[in-house]
């Protein structure tokens, strides 16, 4: 089945398990298991010498699989949170081999030693998926999460302390549509550090969200999307700024950053994409992403919005909220049915990688995803 065009786009933007039947786990993880396995095609960085590069199962004896490094760890990311959140996954066995056949004390340490000659590797995409990787371990109750999570532990490490030196104090964000996002990297670890408990790492985050954000206003987003985005640097910086702002502050700054924007013509955020790729276009691919995340992102603003105006109903929120859950909501879910044809393609533009960002949409209300302070 395909869960994105056989369920009503306001069951889907709930984020919800439980709208989901058990036919849609095993859709979800057909391209993620599959993935973490498939060593080729592979981008495998720049040529140093005339041998040529190490092949990647090589190089990352644990995520060699999806094309890239990322793309395997939230692949893996994908596979746990849906054994999580699916007791009777009809793919259990097979996930379970799969991830215990790679996830090893040696091919751990041969991730670390990598990183440890590579230290700007992967910074900051990559690292934010192998923390909500960690994360999603931490969650769920179940031995074999935590044998995983144990053997994973020296490598959360190197990456959550790399986190703590090199990404919370960089200078200035960078505000793309690709891999160097750096607000949908904070949003993974604030997400992390919340979720396993780790308050001096959830207070730095926070810190380094409000240093380098909550003074924008009025952002343009009349160029987005501009080529290869898969997100929105609008709306990612909004869903992140709506995990650290206190309820009113957020409906005040999101005014502020995004005034008049139920007002816009057809071109704005509120109007998807519509990608409709080509064999292979990567591109065009990227497009089909974009309108999913852009959808977990309208979706997760609108209900932040609508929390507002409840907890203070006599501040500034109820008006934003007025104006502009409806739009986002409706937005939301013109997104989705853009994106649903095409998410689940057999393409390996798009296959690997596009079914973690469905369940990510799918499932945002189940834990891990925007957690409280």
């Amino acid at each position: 089945m395909n869960p994105l065009a056989e369920l009503p786009p306001d069951v889907l933007v709930e984020g919800r398990r439980d709208a989901l039947p058990i036919d849609a786990a095993a859709t979800l993880a057909t391209h993620p298991l599959e993935g973490v396995e498939t060593e080729y095609p592979h981008y495998v960085g720049s040529v140093e010498s005339p041998e040529g590069p190490l092949r990647p199962a090589a190089r990352h004896p644990v995520f060699y699989g999806c094309f890239d490094w990322h793309s395997a760890v939230h692949g893996h990311w994908a596979l746990v949170r849906g054994l999580r959140l699916f007791p009777d996954h009809p793919d259990e066995a097979a996930i379970v081999e799969c991830i215990d056949r790679r996830l090893t004390d040696r091919n751990v340490a041969e991730e670390v030693a990598y990183f440890e000659s590579n230290p700007s590797f992967e910074e900051p995409y990559g690292w934010s998926w192998l923390l909500r990787l960690a994360a999603e371990l931490h969650l769920w109750d179940d031995p074999r999460a935590d044998a995983w999570r144990e053997t994973l532990r020296p490598l959360e490490a190197w990456i959550r302390d790399a986190t703590r030196e090199s990404l919370l104090d960089i200078e200035r964000p960078q505000r793309v549509g690709t891999h160097g996002n750096t607000a949908f990297a904070l949003a993974g670890v604030l997400d992390y550090a919340r979720t396993v408990g780790d308050d001096d790492l959830a207070t730095g985050t926070a810190a380094t969200v409000r240093r380098l954000y909550t003074d924008d206003t009025a952002t343009v987003t009349g160029a987005e999307p501009i080529g290869w985005d898969f997100v929105s640097p609008a709306l990612t910086e909004a869903d992140l700024l709506r995990r650290v702002l206190a309820p009113d502050a957020f409906a005040r700054w999101l005014d502020g950053f995004l005034p008049d924007l139920s007002a816009q013509p057809h071109d704005s955020l509120l109007e998807p994409v519509g990608a409709e790729p080509d064999e292979g276009d990567g591109m065009a691919m990227h497009l089909v992403g974009l309108d999913l995340s852009r959808a977990w992102c309208l979706a997760g603003v609108a209900e932040s919005l609508r929390a507002a105006r409840d907890a203070t109903p006599d501040g500034d929120a109820p008006s934003v909220a007025e104006r502009l859950v409806d739009p986002l909501s409706t937005a939301a879910r013109e997104h989705v049915g853009a994106a649903a044809g095409h998410t689940f393609t057999d393409e390996y533009a798009g296959s690997h990688w596009l079914s973690s960002f469905a369940l990510y949409l799918l499932t945002r209300n189940e834990g891990g995803i925007a957690p409280s302070a």
